[in-house]
């Protein structure tokens, strides 16, 4: 990172929220369309699902709630409305295609949450708001594809809501480390505490 631009952010931007009493972990949009090398939307995002396996495992030993998005479109897209029509890539979402479907390894516990959703935040039109304070949570540990994108708008979100935003670096993706990098970056600054695998395992663990 340009030190001239941590310089410029410090002072303005330095404050950190730390962890809450009560989590819970989501995984936003881990599905084929990201790994399928035939897929329009392939980000080679391999080692983010992993990162994103081993926190799962370190949240339901601790029996954290875990939530799960992904993408689903009626045929044509008429559900997904400006969004739909601004990124083509999106038709692999419509229902049915497998593309949509979970890769190998992800698939959801049965006690486990589901949200499919149509735009970037995991918020937006869904359950997830409503769900996580019924459950009494107060922090939101987000994985996921792809950092520039609904990452980005899921911590926005989070914190908007008065959740706290946990970012786990190396559980969330992009296509290009540039944007990935700059995302967290900023997140970081303005609306989350972006934190590695590591540090969020030691956490699950000793609750």
């Amino acid at each position: 990172m340009n030190p001239d631009l941590r310089d410029n952010y410090r002072g303005a931007f330095s404050g950190s929220l730390g962890f809450g009493a009560k989590p819970a972990l989501i995984l936003v949009d881990f599905v084929q369309a990201y790994f399928d090398r035939k897929s329009p939307l392939y980000a080679g995002v391999e080692d983010a699902l992993a990162s994103a396996l081993r926190v799962r495992a370190a949240a339901r030993a601790a029996r954290v709630p875990v939530f799960y998005t992904n993408v689903v479109y009626r045929e044509g897209g008429a559900d997904g409305g400006v969004f739909y029509r601004k990124v083509p890539a999106l038709q692999v979402f419509v229902q049915g295609n497998p593309l949509g479907a979970w890769p190998e390894g992800l698939e959801p516990g049965e006690e486990e949450f589901v949200i499919s959703k149509q735009y970037p935040s995991a918020f937006f039109g869904t359950s997830l708001d409503a769900t996580l304070t019924d459950q009494g949570i107060d922090t939101l540990i987000i994985t996921g594809l792809t950092t520039s994108g609904c990452i980005r708008a899921t911590c926005v979100d989070t914190v908007s809501h008065g959740f706290i935003p946990i970012v786990v670096a190396d559980a969330c993706g992009d296509r290009h480390a540039s944007p990935h990098e700059a995302n967290l970056f900023d997140m970081n600054a303005k609306y989350a505490d972006v934190i590695d695998e590591k540090a969020v395992i030691e956490y699950l663990k000793a609750l």
